[in-house]
Formats: structure tokens, C-alpha cells, sequence
């Protein structure tokens, strides 16, 4: 029951319904839903929306009039928005969305009007209003027709189909200068975005990273395909094992590894040069490390490494040898030992034609190429002490020592 008992029979409309909306809702607090048949619910839930719309309408007329009678300035408030956060609880971020919701109907009436008959609901009417402000200089005569077409098509088409529209309103108006207008568009949402892109990291001591950023959606989609990519049931199968991969979809799990997989394998020939030198990540580890023992070992950045971890590194990237002496100085720096050379990973695929463990059939261009004699012990890059072995398995082998023959 409403707490302002007298708005049912006397003072301002928009107070007599709100009381008469607070009863309402407060008579169906018990009222059970499950004797709801699939066709009753089918209809009540568009309903139900269109209410909502209208109700947020008249939410947003009711806080400009707050506005207007400078409420903020009551409590001190140093914004609108910030009043609003203050006397309803929600975030700062929802209450500045209402206030631009708020400001967006004002500016536009017929978008106000369609909103409060339900027509559109509010994330239509924000896109709506913004493609409408977007018709600016020789465009701004255009604005009326632009927003009644809008409003039309967002009977057929959500939010985002009626950006895209907004964005491309000008074809049906002004042909000649459509795509000048969309170009000018894109180009002031992507400079917005790139000066809104930020990037954080950092180490909780125990392990583990954690990090948040944004980024232009350009970029963003390009990043979400590359992981996909790297999380796609069939490559994570081969990294991992049969019987890995239980779901299509890839989790926030498996791309998460996949993030870290793409680290790992980022050429660093494209990267700029940092300090003087490549932007490489450098493993310090002993030769006994390298050679099997269990000391621990140590990245250029701090952070320190498992022995099978640090082995895995080496053998998927160069190795730069390095002479110490009793101090730890460096006495003799070796140049960069190369991979196997485009011809020689052709000649071992055609040679091994698939991964040597003998239970996998992984075919060669998914293998890895697998030094049979470390470089550590004089090891060479060539066709002949090489073995292909599946990403599973290249792991395998260097958590557990075991060698591979070729097989025949």
C-alpha cells in the first residue's frame, strides 16, 4: 500500500498514479505466477516491457522537473545525477544514464511521445535521439524527418539495428552525402573510443595476473577471433588431450588459456624495440634447469618459473647462451641459435608426415618441431635429430623427459 495514502483522490496526476501503481504492486507481492498458462505468459512478457517504457518515460519527465527545481542543490549534491544515485541507491553509472535519458526526451518530443505510448522502449529512444543530434550544419533540417522514419523502424528493428540505421538515415534523404556522413560518424565514435582505451595489469603474489581493459571494437573483434581460434575445441584437443573439450562454446577458462597461448607465441620480430633490443621476454635458468634438474627459473621481468614450464620456453624459442662469471657477470654473450628453417619443417613433414608419439596421429602441420639432442648439449637444428610431436605431447616430453625415436 502506498505511503501517501491521499494521492488516490486528490493532488497531481502523475502522484495519484504513482500511489495507485505502488497499491497495485504491493497486491501482488504473493501472488504466484505458476498458474500462468504458455500463452498468458507469452503475452504478459511484451507487455509488461511496454509498461516499463512508459513508466521510465514518465520517470525521466518527473527528474528533469528535479532539475529544473535545482533539487541537487538540497542536499548538495554536485550533479543530477549525483542527487539521483543519492535518493533512489542505484550506482553512479545507471543514474547518469537516466539523466541523459532525461535529456534526450526533452530534446525530442516525438521520441518522448512514442516512448511514453510504449512504442519504443529506453535503449531505442537513446539511439534514436543520438543519430537524430548526429544531423548537424547543412543536415539539421533533416532532423524531424530523420526521427519520424526512426520511430517507424523501430517497430521491426532493435537498438542496434536502429544505430546502424541512424548511421545510414541520409541515404533516404540525402544520397549524395550519406557516406560522407557515416565516414564522419565512425570517425569521431573511433577517436572517442581510442582515447577511452586503457589497459591494467597486475600480480597478486600468488601466481596469477588480473587485469581490465577497453579497447576500440575493432580491435576488440579482432582479438576475440584470434582466440577463438586458439579455444576452438579442435586445437585445444590437440594441446591438451582427447576428452579436454566437453562444450562447443568456448568457457571464460579455455580463453583464458588461449589468451596466454597467444602471448606465448606473438612473434616477436614484430614487435617495437624496447630498451634497445627486441621486445623479448628473457629466461635466466641454469644448464642444469635446462638439462632436467628442479631449480627454479627466472624471467627479465621478476617473475619466477617451474623448471617444466621454463624447459617448455626454451624449446619452443631461441636460446641465447650465456657465460657467467663467479659473480654472475656476463663474460660471453652467443648469438640466437634460428628455428628450423621454412625447408627443413617441410622436409621433416614430409619425412614424419605426423606426430612420432605412437599412440597420436596428430598430422605434421599441427606439430611441433622437437630437438631430440637439447641445444643446451650440443644439439643441433636439423632434419635429422628432430621429431614432430603434437602440442600434448611436445608438453609431455618435457614434463616427463621421456624421447621420442622416429617411428617407422
Amino acid at each position: 500500500m502506498s505511503k501517501h495514502h491521499d494521492d488516490h483522490h486528490d493532488g497531481h496526476p502523475v502522484a495519484r498514479f504513482v500511489a495507485l501503481l505502488e497499491a497495485e504492486l504491493a497486491a501482488l507481492v504473493d501472488v504466484p505466477t505458476w498458474s500462468l498458462d504458455a500463452a498468458a505468459t507469452a503475452d504478459l512478457v511484451p507487455r509488461l516491457a511496454r509498461v516499463v517504457a512508459g513508466v521510465q518515460e514518465l520517470e525521466a519527465r518527473v527528474l528533469g522537473q528535479a532539475g529544473v527545481l535545482d533539487l541537487p542543490a538540497t542536499i548538495g549534491a554536485r550533479s543530477l545525477a549525483s542527487w539521483l544515485a543519492r535518493v533512489t541507491r542505484v550506482t553512479g553509472g545507471e543514474a547518469s544514464r537516466k539523466v541523459r535519458l532525461a535529456g534526450d526526451l526533452a530534446a525530442h518530443e516525438a521520441t518522448r511521445v512514442a516512448m511514453a505510448a510504449s512504442r519504443v522502449h529506453a535503449e531505442q529512444a537513446r539511439v534514436i535521439a543520438a543519430a537524430v543530434g548526429d544531423l548537424d550544419g547543412d543536415h539539421a533540417c533533416w532532423r524531424e524527418k530523420a526521427e519520424t522514419h526512426l520511430l517507424g523502424e523501430a517497430a521491426h528493428h532493435d537498438a542496434q539495428d536502429l544505430k546502424t540505421l541512424g548511421r545510414r538515415i541520409l541515404e533516404s534523404i540525402d544520397p549524395d552525402r550519406a557516406d560522407e556522413h557515416e565516414a564522419k560518424l565512425l570517425e569521431t565514435e573511433e577517436a572517442r573510443a581510442r582515447k577511452r582505451t586503457t589497459f591494467t595489469l597486475w600480480d597478486d603474489g600468488e601466481g596469477l595476473a588480473h587485469g581490465r581493459f577497453t579497447m576500440p571494437s575493432a580491435q576488440a573483434s579482432m582479438l576475440r577471433k584470434a582466440l577463438a581460434a586458439i579455444a576452438a575445441p579442435k586445437h585445444v584437443r590437440a594441446t591438451s588431450g582427447a576428452g579436454t573439450y566437453d562444450h562447443e562454446r568456448p568457457t571464460p577458462e579455455k580463453l583464458g588459456q588461449a589468451f596466454c597461448e597467444y602471448v606465448e607465441h606473438y612473434p616477436t620480430d614484430q614487435l617495437p624495440s624496447l630498451g634497445g633490443t627486441s621486445a623479448t621476454v628473457v629466461v635466466t635458468m641454469t644448464l642444469e634447469t635446462l638439462l632436467g634438474g628442479l631449480a627454479a627459473a627466472h624471467l627479465d621481468t621478476g617473475v619466477a618459473l617451474s623448471p617444466g614450464q621454463a624447459r617448455r620456453m626454451a624449446c619452443e624459442s631461441g636460446i641465447i647462451p650465456a657465460v657467467l662469471d663467479g659473480q654472475g657477470h656476463v663474460l660471453d654473450l652467443g648469438r640466437r641459435r634460428r628455428f628450423h628453417t621454412p625447408a627443413q619443417r617441410l622436409a621433416i613433414g614430409l619425412e614424419q608426415q605426423h606426430c612420432q608419439h605412437p599412440t597420436c596421429t596428430t598430422p605434421a602441420a599441427y606439430c611441433h618441431t622437437h630437438h631430440g639432442t637439447p641445444w643446451s648439449a650440443g644439439g643441433e637444428t636439423n632434419t635429422q635429430d628432430t621429431a614432430l610431436l603434437c602440442p600434448f605431447h611436445h608438453h609431455q616430453a618435457h614434463a616427463t623427459g621421456q624421447a621420442y625415436p622416429l617411428r617407422t
